[in-house]
């Protein structure tokens, strides 16, 4: 810029030199404010990756924590409650008594009045959502003949052995499944993946 600066002085008449001399102090000028406009720009983009990681880290941190505070609660109310597990689809969950959200934010539930473990019909229900207890998520790849357990919660923590004998379908209205058929089994209640139905599982006590 200098060395273009000494030729255009030489080149021009004395009558212009003063406006190349203002012309060249003005891109001077000119240059040293974009390059600080540049270096403030780059500055606030840095802060504000900075602030978008550190909101991106500290929000991995709380669902990180809620699912660690989960797991940990789950294994402390395997120890205490009843459970259910079927092995070939990985469902193992605690049953507590009631189907309130407390509850089924935990847990599955007993339905109040059914049968208990390993007499009469035992009804429990859980929830088949990513948003709550993620208890019963894969039960729609229940199969006739599945094995499922109940573990009670007594001394012995005695296992019943159920075999699956119905999956079908019915309305949130329809409550006949809760009732008493004259046998041993255990029924499970889920919601559909679109929540506005309920899938039933039924499993009969086997002597195993």
């Amino acid at each position: 810029l200098v060395d273009s600066f000494r030729i255009l002085a030489k080149q021009t008449n004395k009558h212009n030199k003063r406006k190349v001399y203002e012309l060249v102090i003005y891109d001077l000028l000119a240059g040293d404010s974009l390059s600080e406009s540049f270096a403030k720009q780059k500055k606030a983009f840095f802060i504000t990756g900075l602030i978008a990681m550190l909101i991106g880290i500290s929000i991995l941190g709380i669902f990180g924590w809620k699912r660690i505070s989960c797991e940990i609660e789950k294994q402390r109310l395997l120890k205490e409650c009843v459970v259910f597990e079927i092995p070939q689809l990985d469902i193992k969950a605690p049953v507590m008594d009631g189907t309130e959200h407390e509850v089924l934010s935990r847990a599955a539930g007993h339905f109040p009045g059914t049968g208990a473990v390993g007499s009469g019909n035992y009804c429990i229900a859980g929830h088949n959502s990513t948003i709550y207890a993620e208890i019963f998520n894969e039960m729609k790849n229940i199969e006739i003949g599945m094995k499922m357990y109940l573990i009670n919660n007594d001394d012995k923590r005695t296992k019943f052995t159920y075999k699956v004998t119905e999956n079908f379908i019915v309305e949130p209205t329809e409550t006949w499944i809760l009732d008493d058929f004259g046998d041993n089994r255990i029924t499970i209640v889920t919601c559909t993946d679109d929540g506005k139905q309920r899938q039933i599982v039924v499993g009969k006590l086997t002597e195993e």
